[in-house]
């Protein structure tokens, strides 16, 4: 494996753990104090990763441009979703 970086997106925060998800739900928990900054929930790091796949925690940066592409991607599918609701009841 080469070095390189990956995305995480903050899925929550529990205590002093932020629970970190990758794009294929990996699922990792890091001590907010191996962070360079505080994170908040939703938010995308990217994360330089070393020669062995593992992730360099304090080189973690927010990649805002990729938060809004997240957004606007999930915005989408939203309204998608919206114009096929008939409304109404649901009849069981």
């Amino acid at each position: 494996m080469t070095a390189g970086s990956r995305l995480y997106v903050v899925d929550r925060l529990e205590g002093h753990v932020a629970v970190l998800v990758t794009d294929d739900g990996e699922q990792v928990d890091v001590p907010k104090t191996s962070l360079p900054f505080r994170v908040r929930e939703g938010m995308v790091l990217r994360v330089t990763v070393d020669g062995r796949g593992h992730p360099e925690w304090p080189s973690a940066e927010r990649d805002e441009t990729e938060e809004r592409r997240r957004m606007d991607h999930a915005r989408a599918r939203l309204e998608r979703l919206k114009r096929r609701d008939p409304g109404g009841d649901i009849q069981l």
